[in-house]
């Protein structure tokens, strides 16, 4: 949801699409830094979020930060904006803030993951007491980019010093792109069992629900509205039917068009008819 006009008018947007709950960036995301919070914003901020009853909110980090980049100066930057919008996304009472994990940039995904692992130690160590959650995305592998297998996931789990304070989110887009079979039945189960296998769904906290564009494996990351895509209807109808995934949030990020207001409810209208049961399950 856009934050146009203040952080607090999210959830008027979110309200008016029918939204159970919502993914908001705290500040531009084309931006390394932002105005700091004042009190009132906050408050307002709390206070309709409260009179709206969406909930839970997510929060996403810009997409300039890169915690795998090999550049000590980019990484240092990568690391002050993460903790500046952790630091944010606590204040409004925001309990997860996704994150994706960054590109290597050529110096391998063994090195990468390592540094990824020692942004987030040192962003733990920063705040130690915030009880927000980061989130790390799966991507959808394009260039170096790292988070495009699950086994790559799980190795940050094992490096960092609290893998209680992360968990997942995966995007059906990212995971199609990546090479994960979702439309059947048969490859929904088999991707399922891997991320069980490897990362575990305890750690699964939010689902990014995205049609795509581009073909199964072509790392190619392209929302497409759902069902407009190479991944269609019955591929959306396994996540939302899976009993396992009841409370966790689902968030489009599908496209916006001339009228956003109307994809939303489309879109949202949509999974709602394939959740069935009134839509038990589903949030958007």
């Amino acid at each position: 949801m856009s934050i146009a006009g203040g952080l607090a008018e999210a959830f008027a947007r979110g309200r008016a699409a029918g939204c159970d709950a919502i993914q908001v960036f705290t500040k531009n995301n084309s931006q390394w830094r932002g105005r700091p919070l004042g009190e009132r914003e906050v408050e307002a901020f709390r206070a309709a979020e409260h009179r709206s009853g969406i909930s839970p909110v997510l929060a996403h980090t810009s997409y300039l930060i890169n915690v795998a980049s090999p550049d000590r100066m980019l990484f240092r930057k990568s690391v002050e904006a993460l903790c500046l919008e952790a630091e944010r996304a606590e204040s409004l009472g925001i309990s997860s803030l996704v994150l994706h994990p960054g590109a290597h940039l050529g110096r391998g995904i063994e090195e990468g993951l390592k540094r990824v692992a020692e942004a987030l130690d040192i962003l733990h160590a920063r705040l130690p007491d915030a009880r927000l959650r980061i989130l790390l995305e799966g991507t959808a592998g394009q260039g170096t980019a790292l988070g495009v297998r699950f086994e790559e996931l799980a190795a940050i789990f094992a490096l960092v010093a609290h893998p209680g304070r992360l968990g997942v989110c995966l995007d059906t887009c990212h995971l199609f792109a990546a090479g994960y079979e979702i439309r059947t039945a048969e490859g929904y189960r088999e991707t399922l069992r891997a991320f069980e296998a490897t990362v575990g769904l305890s750690r699964l906290k939010a689902i990014h629900l995205n049609d795509s564009k581009g073909e199964r494996g072509s790392r190619v990351d392209r929302h497409e509205h759902i069902g407009k895509g190479r991944i269609g209807r019955e591929g959306f109808r396994h996540f939302v039917r899976d009993r396992r995934l009841d409370g966790i949030p689902m968030i489009l990020e599908t496209p916006k068009d001339d009228d956003p207001l109307r994809a939303d409810r489309r879109n949202l209208r949509l999974l709602r008819t394939l959740a069935g049961a009134g839509g038990r399950g589903v949030r958007r």
